[in-house]
């Protein structure tokens, strides 16, 4: 009732008015409430976007009962987002939830599996081929298990949407011309404990900080749809926020077609369930090396699915 009512004054303009019916209800003990408030704070469009507030609020909410605030607050946790990073009390969380959330249990039993320290970093060592030195790309062989492949595919399929861009004509969102495929993304409220490990992994075995990556994501490719040549680097940007290095973990492998390939290089690859590739996309002085222009092959038989992150040359700033 609170948030119907708060939504209502801030449709009349009175957005002081919707905050307060917020908070007095959050206070009297208002789960919705908390997590409207939370998400108001969060997104930074009604009041000033304030992170740490935000965690507070979702913190409250989920101490009222609400189970979706409880999993944005496990990510916040894990994650570092508007807090220090606190791995064992996310981990902790997580425990608490999963006998009654399956969603946390899979992610449990997925980090369980996993050779990690007590603050979450991975353990061991990341054998890798490099094939080719300007740029460099490499291959990393079995570096998410089948289990953690499976997981991130059931987990991204029904959030699946068309790839789209804008187009600067009608303003009008239109079918993507370059990536025909679907595609959904982990942005750091949907980035739980088990998604945000394997980040880490990523970041370790490239050598970069887990917070210079941007959001995971999953991609899916039918019969006849690719990625067209593309440079994943980004056009008159500070070096400090360029897209470096682009990794790519291959979910599965019942597919033909569907090749990464590298036009001036001479180079195809295609790895199975759980290889990595990781590829060098700028030059020492951030600009975009034009050898790092890559397609992903049409997709011939089956279906193909991908994850994708890209990681800048400095850590981002969620503010």
């Amino acid at each position: 009732m609170a948030v119907t009512q708060a939504n209502a004054l801030v449709d009349r303009g009175d957005i002081r008015g919707g905050a307060l019916t917020l908070k007095q209800a959050e206070q009297a003990g208002d789960a919705r409430a908390a997590h409207e408030l939370a998400i108001w704070c969060l997104e930074g469009r009604l009041v000033r976007r304030d992170l740490a507030a935000s965690r507070a609020l979702f913190e409250r909410a989920a101490a009222l009962g609400d189970a979706t605030s409880a999993a944005i607050l496990r990510a916040f946790i894990a994650g570092g987002v508007g807090g220090p990073a606190d791995w064992p009390r996310a981990l902790a969380l997580l425990r608490q939830a999963a006998p009654r959330d399956p969603e946390a249990a899979a992610q449990l039993q997925l980090i369980e599996a996993m050779t990690l320290a007590p603050d979450g970093q991975p353990i061991g060592e990341f054998a890798s081929e490099r094939l080719c030195e300007n740029p460099e790309v490499r291959t990393f062989p079995g570096l998410f298990t089948v289990a953690e492949c499976d997981y991130l595919i059931a987990t991204a399929v029904p959030k699946l949407q068309p790839s789209i861009v804008v187009d600067p004509h009608s303003g009008r969102q239109v079918p993507n011309p370059i990536r025909t495929s679907s595609g959904t993304g982990f942005p750091f409220i949907d980035e739980n404990p088990a998604i945000h490990a394997l980040n880490r992994r990523l970041a370790a075995a490239s050598g970069t900080d887990v917070h210079a990556g941007e959001p995971l994501q999953v991609l899916s490719y039918a019969p006849g749809q690719q990625y067209h040549e593309h440079s994943d680097a980004l056009p008159n940007v500070a070096p400090a926020q360029q897209r470096v290095l682009t990794f790519l973990i291959y979910l599965d492998e019942d597919y033909e077609g569907g090749e990464t390939a590298f036009p001036a290089l001479g180079l195809k690859v295609r790895g199975r369930a759980g290889d990595g590739l990781l590829f060098r996309n700028a030059l020492d002085d951030g600009t975009p090396n034009p050898r790092s222009v890559h397609a992903g092959l049409p997709v011939t038989r089956g279906v193909k699915h991908l994850a994708s992150r890209w990681i800048r040359a400095q850590a981002l700033s969620l503010e």
